[in-house]
């Protein structure tokens, strides 16, 4: 028992891609529940509130704190956190999941701080080996993170009732600022794994083309945050979903279709295409607004997520890149999720109770797949006996 706790605080992707894949089976499957049969859901947040909070806040910040963790120590050859300070930071996550289903027994600043803190300590985590090794290229993600940190912030601040509005902005903040992360890490490390996984491929980047994916997502961040459902955002959305769609047209070949760890992040990325073009189109008055979120959140966030936890989690465990048939399996449900949830709402929107039921069980499957396979890979040491 004491080696495998030991390995499972080895790195960060291990602990942090172990609780996201169990709190996605429990997160999206309780809301779909609650939503299908109009039940309540006693939280600090609300029901609806919890349910944005934690599929941003909660989900994909355990993600990208496993993937960021990790990623630092090849960037900067210093080992990263791990073991107690590790297990601290996984335990201040749990928290801030656990305690907000209390909101008559704890306090609401407890539930804030306790929420709240995640995001600074991770900041603090990540910029230690950063700044030692003068790593200047990937100093953004500590205001990056503070960012996130804010937003959250926000967030707490309209629930404890000291601002009107907030909630909503830090939300939306929240989600614009995973997109920006998607869009920056996909660019870099996309084009790279499909170079690696197929020999003579060589994905097409044009330099403005890569400026201007980076460029309008910040600018429709700001115009969304400042300037909500205005012509200015959704020519920026738009410009966001052309650019970005560009991109994705000059990394794409066939030969990445018979390999499914590439072609979950190339449908995954394309997702975040699909949520811009929406995004443009709601913003211009032309689709209602509440049909936007989902490709960007079950489709650009779902998806890619569990196909870099499967990448990531098979590279640092020395195991070789290729995705089991069940894992395979998973990275279509979770795409019929995105379909089921993003998109088919737009054209039957009467049949929105069943879809969201029918997402939920698509993105329950998904996560389950995910942890069945990788589950022994998270917990067990690497196979060729490198530390990590």
């Amino acid at each position: 028992m004491k080696r495998v706790n030991c390995t499972l605080l080895a790195l960060g992707f291990r602990p942090f891609f172990l609780l996201a894949g169990l709190f996605a089976v429990i997160l999206i499957p309780l809301w779909s529940t609650v939503f299908v049969t109009n039940h309540t859901l006693a939280t600090y947040y609300g029901v609806v509130g919890w349910h944005s909070h934690e599929m941003i806040f909660g989900y994909a910040a355990a993600v990208m704190a496993g993937f960021l963790l990790t990623a630092a120590g090849n960037w900067t050859g210093i080992r990263t956190t791990s073991e107690t300070p590790l297990a601290a930071l996984s335990a201040l996550w749990l928290a801030g999941r656990v305690i907000p289903f209390f909101p008559a027994a704890i306090p609401s600043w407890l539930t804030a701080l306790a929420d709240f803190l995640f995001f600074p300590a991770l900041m603090v985590f990540l910029a230690i080996p950063l700044i030692r090794s003068g790593q200047r290229r990937n100093l953004f993600f500590i205001p990056l993170l503070g960012a996130f940190a804010l937003a959250n912030l926000m967030v707490h601040l309209e629930v404890m009732g000291f601002a009107e509005g907030f909630a909503r902005a830090g939300t939306f903040l929240g989600l614009d600022l995973i997109i920006l992360l998607i869009v920056i890490m996909g660019g870099r490390v996309i084009p790279f794994f499909t170079e690696r996984a197929l020999p003579g491929v060589s994905p097409k980047r044009w330099s403005w083309v890569e400026w201007l994916s980076t460029a309008s997502v910040i600018a429709f961040m700001l115009a969304e945050l400042f300037l909500p459902d205005s012509i200015l955002a959704a020519v920026m959305a738009g410009l966001a979903a052309a650019s970005n769609g560009l991109r994705l047209i000059g990394w794409y070949t066939k030969r990445f279709w018979p390999v499914p760890l590439l072609w979950v992040l190339h449908t995954g990325y394309g997702w975040i295409v699909v949520g811009f073009f929406l995004k443009a189109l709601a913003a211009a008055g032309l689709v209602s607004p509440q049909w936007t979120i989902h490709a960007f959140t079950v489709g650009g966030i779902g998806v890619l997520t569990l196909g870099m936890m499967a990448r990531v989690s098979l590279g640092h465990t020395g195991r070789p890149l290729e995705a089991s048939k069940s894992m395979a399996i998973g990275f279509a449900l979770i795409n019929l999720a995105a379909v089921t949830r993003g998109v088919a709402p737009l054209f039957i929107p009467s049949l929105l109770p069943a879809l969201v039921a029918l997402s939920g069980g698509l993105w329950m499957l998904s996560f389950v797949i995910f942890l069945e396979v990788y589950t022994p890979i998270l917990i067990k040491p690497r196979v060729d006996g490198r530390p990590g």
